[in-house]
């Protein structure tokens, strides 16, 4: 069924690529494995699935060490696309290639303070709060481009791109505007030359709206039930 289900997203996303006139590699696919089992992320990668999406750290070590173990050939990238807790930084640097999930500057500097510890530079992105539910995580769009100017002194992280999640809405084209907001920042970001390095990923859509957020620009999106069932979460 994995397999399966990773075909058909395939499917759907080269065909909005090709509306949009991207390449459908550009795209890459995140398969959110929270609550799922080793043997599901690794039935995944069965079918062609690299990048592997977990929201807690805890649950993360495990999977993370029993996959390890196995060698694989092609070593999975990890990302952590939940909420980052500061008590769990030394453990996250660890695990992860690329943390989606940085939204104050009391974070980046636990970051930053773990990966120097083992020489790490930690790959980060900015979490942008684009919508205005209050459950939501993340920075002010207005705020970003300051926040990403302050962590500019850190040395052992690097700001690849930003994230975001989009409300829960009555369909996808509502979440539109959302992500029409994050693209627009990053490419404000990029024109007032903050970073060293141009910002090159747009980290948004999930099941219900990874389409609209192609469209608008995203280049990762963040999968769970479309991947592994109605059972999992994204």
């Amino acid at each position: 069924m994995i397999e399966e289900n990773i075909s058909q997203i395939r499917k759907r996303i080269s065909l909005v690529c090709e509306r949009t006139k991207r390449d459908p590699e550009s795209v890459t696919i995140i398969a959110v494995s929270k609550t799922r089992p080793a043997k599901d992320i690794l039935l995944a990668k069965e079918g062609g699935i690299t990048d592997i999406g977990e929201n807690r750290v805890h649950e993360a070590q495990g999977k993370y060490n029993e996959i390890n173990a196995l060698r694989l050939d092609m070593p999975l990238r990890w990302h952590l696309v939940g909420h980052l807790q500061t008590n769990k930084v030394k453990y996250a640097v660890k695990i992860f290639d690329l943390i989606h999930s940085v939204d104050s500057l009391h974070l980046a500097k636990g970051i930053d303070k773990e990966a120097k510890k083992i020489n790490k530079i930690q790959d980060i992105l900015v979490e942008v709060k684009t919508s205005p539910e209050m459950t939501k995580s993340g920075i002010y769009p207005e705020e970003v481009p300051q926040f990403i100017r302050s962590i500019g002194e850190y040395k052992n992280i690097a700001v690849l791109g930003l994230m975001t999640i989009a409300p829960l809405v009555a369909g996808p084209e509502e979440t539109r505007r959302y992500f029409r907001i994050l693209k627009e920042l990053n490419d404000k970001i990029n024109t007032l030359h903050i970073t060293p390095n141009t910002l090159h990923i747009l980290s948004m859509g999930m099941t219900d709206d990874f389409e609209v957020a192609i469209e608008e620009g995203s280049n990762m999106v963040r999968l769970g039930r479309a991947l592994f069932g109605n059972h999992s979460e994204d």
